[in-house]
């Protein structure tokens, strides 16, 4: 009769967990759809479950005393090694996630830079951040990673793009700096400046500069940026090219300017046209889709909190009605907001 009711005891113990973990899961779906950033209290509350249920398990498997306690003594060895033997970059890798967070340095969507990484958020978890880099693949870099090292986020009001040339000392800098100029307002740069960055034995280092108010267009916009800086130096009959050229090939009275080609695109085409981030960009941009949505979720919850707690305080009628009037637009709005952050979230998990 014992032994019957120490195997009772052991399916019940299976039992309940398996239940436990299940139902668990199948509520987490239901209640954080949509929900993005709370996935992790979903991942770490069924690990504990799973955990906590694995050693109920072993406690209710009905053997003798002693065995049992050198399996549990065993277990918790092992675990404690594991535990031992990864604690620094799991738990660093933890309290970097959480300063993210906490600090706001970046969120899903935007562009950020560090060391010889660059691309844009897709993801930002507790262990890891995902970004997806010009080649339009996903990159995994660890929290730690990014706490050691500074990372640089572009400002969504926009930032500053450059591109250097080197052009002799014959030619006058006001005249360089008025080509350059005109061809960073050709792609349209607001306030565009030059400046001198080095004298060189056989050339001088400029640069020019322009704020660039859409940063998603940032690859593009520097390789146009380049583009027309050639263009225009060409235009004005400016060599781009190597003080000590003439020094290696004898060549005297031929400017070496390339010729423009009958059939091109116009400038037009060529430098507005072009997007390339849409392609590139494209599952960090449907992140940062769900994060707009987000915040605007969280403002008409702050909206219908709001005339919640003036209808309570309202005794005039006719106010009274056109504030309930007024709550239910907005809860018609929220819930189809909801139902759409649900349909993106769907198919950004189905395109991983």
């Amino acid at each position: 009769m014992e032994q019957l009711y120490v195997w009772k005891h052991f399916l019940f113990t299976i039992g309940f967990f398996v239940l436990l973990y299940v139902l668990s899961s199948i509520a987490f779906k239901s209640k954080l759809k949509g929900l993005q950033s709370k996935k992790l209290i979903r991942q770490l509350t069924l690990a504990g479950i799973a955990l906590i249920g694995f050693v109920a398990v072993i406690l209710a498997i009905p053997m003798g005393d002693v065995m049992k306690s050198n399996i549990t003594s065993l277990l918790g060895i092992v675990i404690s090694a594991v535990l031992a033997l990864s604690s620094t970059t799991f738990i660093g890798n933890a309290f970097a996630g959480i300063f993210h967070k906490m600090v706001g340095t970046f969120k899903p969507g935007d562009m950020i830079q560090t060391d010889q990484y660059f691309g844009k958020v897709t993801e930002q978890g507790l262990f890891h951040t995902e970004i997806q880099d010009i080649s339009s693949n996903l990159v995994t870099i660890p929290n730690l990673y990014l706490v050691n090292h500074p990372v640089e986020v572009f400002r969504p009001s926009g930032t500053i793009i450059s591109a250097e040339v080197s052009l002799g000392y014959d030619i006058h800098h006001s005249t360089i700096e008025v080509c350059l100029l005109e061809a960073a307002k050709q792609i349209g740069l607001e306030a565009p400046f030059v400046y001198v960055k080095s004298l060189g034995d056989f050339s001088v280092l400029y640069q020019v500069n322009g704020l660039l108010k859409n940063v998603n267009t940032l690859p593009s916009k520097k390789s146009q940026l380049h583009t027309a800086v050639m263009d225009s130096l060409h235009a004005k009959g400016i060599e781009i090219v190597s003080p000590t050229f003439m020094n290696q090939r004898q060549i005297s009275g031929q400017i070496f300017i390339p010729k423009s080609p009958k059939t091109r695109l116009s400038s037009e085409e060529s430098l507005q046209e072009s997007n390339p981030e849409n392609i590139i960009f494209d599952k960090a941009e449907k992140a940062e889709s769900i994060e707009k949505r987000k915040e605007i979720k969280h403002e008409l919850d702050a909206k219908i909190n709001e005339i919640e707690q003036a209808i309570k305080g309202e005794k005039d009628n006719k106010k009274v009605e056109s504030l309930k009037a007024r709550l239910k637009k907005l809860k018609d709005g929220r819930e189809k907001l909801v139902q759409k952050i649900d349909e993106v979230i769907e198919k950004f998990e189905e395109e991983k």
